[in-house]
C-alpha cells in the first residue's frame, strides 16, 4: 500500500510530492513523501523569475509539488523542478496525494477494526480497488455514496467490503470540483450566428456522470464559457475536454473556427 515507501524510483517528468528538509545557498533538499528517497531542487529550477531568497518561495517543512527531471538510481539522484509545475499540476497532484493519505487512514481503521494485517489489507483490498476504480480513494468514495455493492463488484468479500463502506462514510465527505475555460468560437458566413448555436447545441447534448454537471454561457463574442462540476478533477477535465472537442469540431464543420483557452 502507497503507506509504505515505494522501492523503485520516480520517472522523468513525473509530478511528486515532497517535504523541503534543507535550504541552501545553491538549492533545496528535499525528501520525496511517496517514495521514501532524497531529491535536489536547484535555484535555477525554483522559478522562471529571478531568486534572490529561496525562502521566498519554499520554506522548511513546507510540501510542495515537483517535476521529476532527471533521475540516477546508481549514485542515488534525483534532480527536481518546481518553476516547471503549473499551478493546475499542483493543485490536481496535491488532491490526489491527500486523497491517497485518506485512502491509507481507512485502511488502517479496516484493519484495526477486523484485526487484519495492513500488508494482507493490501491484497485483498487496495489492489482491487486500483484495479477496478483507478485508485483506491475513488473506490472509496463511490462506497460512501452507495454502499458495499461497488466493493464487492470489485472483488472485495462481503464482510470486508461492509465494513469498509460504513469506515468511508463516516471519514469521507462528498466535495465538488469545478473545471472552467473559455472558447474562442466565430464564423464569418452570414448565417454565422446560428451555425456558433447549432455547434454549441451539439456539446449541449454530451452526456455527462452523475454527481455532475455543466454549464456553457456566452460571455461576449466571441468568447464562450464552459464549467463543469464533478467530484473530482481527472472527471471535470475529461468532461471538459469533449465538451470543447464537439464545439470545436462542429464549428469547424460549419465552416467556422474555434480556440480553446483552459484556466
Amino acid at each position: 500500500m502507497s503507506s509504505i515507501k515505494r522501492d523503485d524510483w520516480p520517472e522523468i517528468g513525473e509530478l511528486v510530492v515532497a517535504t523541503v528538509n534543507e535550504i541552501r545557498n545553491y538549492g533545496v533538499y528535499v525528501m520525496l513523501d511517496e517514495y521514501g528517497k532524497e531529491g535536489f531542487l536547484h535555484t535555477s529550477e525554483i522559478s522562471s523569475s529571478w531568486v534572490k531568497n529561496i525562502r521566498d518561495f519554499v520554506r522548511e517543512g513546507e510540501k510542495v509539488v515537483l517535476k521529476v527531471l532527471r533521475v540516477d538510481p546508481e549514485k542515488g539522484h534525483i534532480d527536481l523542478s518546481l518553476r516547471r509545475v503549473t499551478k493546475r499540476e499542483r493543485r490536481e497532484k496535491m488532491l490526489l496525494w491527500k486523497q491517497s493519505k485518506k485512502a491509507e487512514s481507512i485502511m488502517r481503521s479496516l484493519s484495526q477494526k477486523l484485526n487484519i494485517p495492513l500488508d494482507e489489507m493490501h491484497e485483498k483490498v487496495w489492489i482491487p480497488l486500483e484495479e477496478t476504480f483507478g485508485t483506491a480513494y475513488e473506490g472509496l468514495e463511490k462506497a460512501a455514496m452507495e454502499g458495499a455493492n461497488p466493493l464487492i463488484g470489485a472483488g472485495l468479500p462481503h464482510r470486508i467490503a461492509g465494513v469498509l463502506a460504513e469506515i468511508a462514510k463516516e471519514k469521507i465527505r462528498i466535495t465538488s470540483v469545478k473545471v472552467q475555460g473559455t472558447l474562442r468560437v466565430s464564423c464569418r458566413k452570414p448565417d454565422g450566428v446560428l451555425r456558433i448555436k447549432k455547434a454549441f447545441a451539439e456539446a449541449e447534448k454530451v452526456k455527462i456522470p452523475n454527481g455532475s454537471s455543466k454549464r456553457i454561457y456566452v460571455i461576449s463574442s466571441p468568447r464562450y464559457r464552459i464549467e463543469v462540476t464533478a467530484r473530482d478533477y481527472k472527471t471535470a477535465n475529461i468532461i471538459f475536454q469533449k465538451i470543447a472537442d464537439i464545439v470545436m469540431q462542429s464549428i469547424k464543420r460549419l465552416g467556422g473556427e474555434g480556440k480553446i483557452e483552459r484556466g
